[in-house]
């Protein structure tokens, strides 16, 4: 019998965790046994998936540093990053606004909504902590993201997956150190990192055995957490206007990687499609990174050398599905509480969706933070935001897990653009959990 491929097995424990979800919600007790009884193991399988994402990072990328032999390749892979990430950015950040100006999604909701929409969550705990931490990020000066990135500790920033770009500069700092210091000094250093860096490989593998069961889980406490499906419903055209911009990301990608990569779209989509899955179950790029090297690397042939450079610094500052979700939530917002909105004040939000994304957490809900500053740079009123982001709140959860789905297969298509175009694709050799097993049973 044919052995069921992974990202079958993720799918169908997604819709066996939704149906679950949904007859818990039938019951007084469902929600609460959902979250006592169910949700940890997600939370368990997330947990696993950070606590290797920094110890692959370190390992892949100064393992992948230290194998160019020559500082000026690792120049030539950085710059096209950036301006490959840019250019995905703007793309995302256009087709959210021209499909919001096209629909009008705003023009719809009725005041009634409106005044439903901001009594339930205006006051929201939610809603004020992202207030709070957009009005933090507002008041640090235009440079903080770049003294940011520069840890004061590097074993503080070790320990903490928030600190992703700190972990980057640190482990690109050392990896070229090792490459001034001569192949021969670096050797020993070099050897424990490549060891390093196959155990954490291994341990992605071992997590991944346990991926249904944890989607499973992870589905099941998002449907019983869900808000009210009437205000649901009502924010639905606004809902499909981001869902439709998404969705052309997804096709713009394959594009991208059918034409200029001349790698098979619908295969690029497949291998890959584990690592969307997780991401739509988690919300989090940095939890679903691990498994996106893997995919990657593994599975689709991108080299070492790119891939543990790309995707790190790509789960940090490519947020092309965030972009889009800002673009689409400011105008939507802009339209429904009649807010003047002109052209120069769209290409304010393309500048500031652009730079907000930049060192922006790799977590879920960080997208929220950044739009509050994207609402402030176009000059909307003060005492209306709380009100701007109740209204879209309700459904800003699904669209964060969607949103993902977007971020990490940018980060992949990018992978593969840049591996192409500094001739680093390679044949795919897939690791198996118990490829070694015969050795220690």
């Amino acid at each position: 019998m044919r052995k069921l491929e992974l990202h079958w097995k993720i799918l169908i424990g997604m819709l066996l965790g939704i149906a679950f979800g949904f007859l818990m919600t039938n019951f007084e007790w469902g929600p609460k046994f959902v979250q006592d009884w169910i949700n940890p193991f997600g939370s368990i399988f997330v947990k696993l998936l950070k606590l290797i994402a920094i110890p692959l990072i370190l390992a892949s990328l100064v393992k992948g540093i230290s194998d160019l032999k020559d500082i000026s390749k690792f120049r030539n892979i950085g710059l096209r990053t950036i301006a490959i990430y840019i250019g995905t950015t703007v793309v995302a950040i256009t087709i959210g606004l021209l499909l919001v100006n096209t629909i009008k999604p705003g023009n719809g909701i009725s005041e009634d909504t409106i005044a439903q929409l901001t009594e339930t969550y205006s006051n929201d705990s939610g809603v004020t902590s992202k207030l709070e931490e957009a009005s933090r990020q507002k008041e640090s000066g235009p440079l903080q993201f770049l003294e940011d990135m520069v840890p004061d500790n590097a074993f503080k920033a070790l320990g903490d997956n928030s600190s992703m770009l700190q972990v980057i500069f640190f482990t690109i700092f050392l990896g070229i150190s090792m490459l001034l210091i001569g192949e021969k000094n670096a050797k020993p250093l070099k050897k424990f990192f490549d060891s390093l860096n196959e155990v954490v490989l291994k341990m992605v593998d071992l997590i991944m055995l346990t991926a249904p069961i944890a989607v499973f889980a992870l589905l099941a406490n998002v449907v019983v957490s869900s808000g009210d499906p009437d205000i649901l419903l009502a924010l639905l055209k606004y809902a499909g206007v981001v869902v439709l911009g998404l969705l052309l990301m997804i096709v713009f990608y394959s594009l991208v990687v059918g034409t200029f990569t001349k790698y098979n779209p619908w295969t690029f989509l497949q291998k890959i499609s584990p690592a969307q899955l997780l991401a739509f179950s988690t919300s989090s790029s940095a939890a679903t990174l691990p498994v996106t090297m893997e995919r990657v690397e593994e599975h689709i042939g991108v080299d070492k050398e790119i891939s543990s450079f790309v995707l790190p610094v790509g789960a940090t500052i490519n947020m092309d599905g965030t972009s889009l979700y800002q673009g689409v939530a400011a105008v939507f917002i802009a339209q429904a509480l009649s807010f003047d909105l002109s052209f120069s004040g769209q290409l304010t939000i393309v500048l500031t969706a652009l730079l907000a994304s930049i060192g922006s957490a790799a977590v879920p809900g960080a997208g929220m933070v950044m739009l509050v500053i994207v609402l402030e740079a176009i000059g909307f009123p003060a005492d209306k935001l709380a009100i701007g982001l109740a209204l879209i709140f309700a459904v800003d959860r699904p669209l964060d897990m969607l949103r993902t789905v977007v971020n990490i297969t940018g980060d992949a298509c990018v992978s593969m653009m840049v591996a192409k175009s500094v001739g680093k694709s390679m044949k795919p050799k897939v690791k198996n959990w118990d490829d070694n097993f015969d050795e220690v049973k």
